[in-house]
């Protein structure tokens, strides 16, 4: 006897495709949270890592203008200085670095009684190589690319002389 309604299979089926929704979704958002943990503790260390330099070059800067002699070396960290004998200008230079790949460049102008920052930026100081290498499909087999005018040279596009 037919009594309508829906069956126990069907009950069964929708109650396995919720549950199968609800573990997808889970994993979803464990996956969307734990990358977002990683985002966030790299940033944490970029942020505590620029102040860091950022003090270490406001302590570099002090100790230059402190002293009558500007030092080669303060904290591990070459100063780079030239002379400029017409304005009697002593200009400084040196990079407080973040991390691997940023630094925090600073160049100074420095007189006998005066200081002026005249560059205080962050830049990239990784090495940066060029990549040239571009496989590139050459056409078919026969076909010299050269003798083929596509209108972006000199000259009347696509009228052969």
């Amino acid at each position: 006897m037919n009594r309508g309604g829906i069956g126990a299979g069907s009950a069964s089926i929708v109650l396995v495709f919720a549950v199968l929704c609800l573990t997808v979704f889970s994993l979803i958002t464990f996956v969307v949270a734990s990358n977002d943990k990683t985002l966030v503790a790299r940033e944490a260390e970029l942020v505590v890592g620029f102040f860091e330099a950022d003090a270490r070059a406001e302590n570099i800067v002090a100790q230059i203008i402190g002293s009558w002699v500007i030092p080669e070396e303060i904290e591990g960290i070459n100063i780079h200085h030239e002379w400029d004998f017409q304005t009697d200008t002593d200009f400084v230079a040196f990079s407080s670095p973040i991390s691997d790949a940023l630094a925090i460049f600073v160049r100074l102008a420095v007189n006998s009684d005066s200081y002026e920052i005249l560059s205080w930026r962050m830049y990239n100081s990784a090495e940066w190589e060029y990549d040239g290498g571009l496989d590139v499909w050459p056409g078919p087999p026969g076909i010299d690319l050269d003798d083929i005018d596509i209108g972006f040279g000199t000259g009347t596009p696509w009228i052969s002389d």
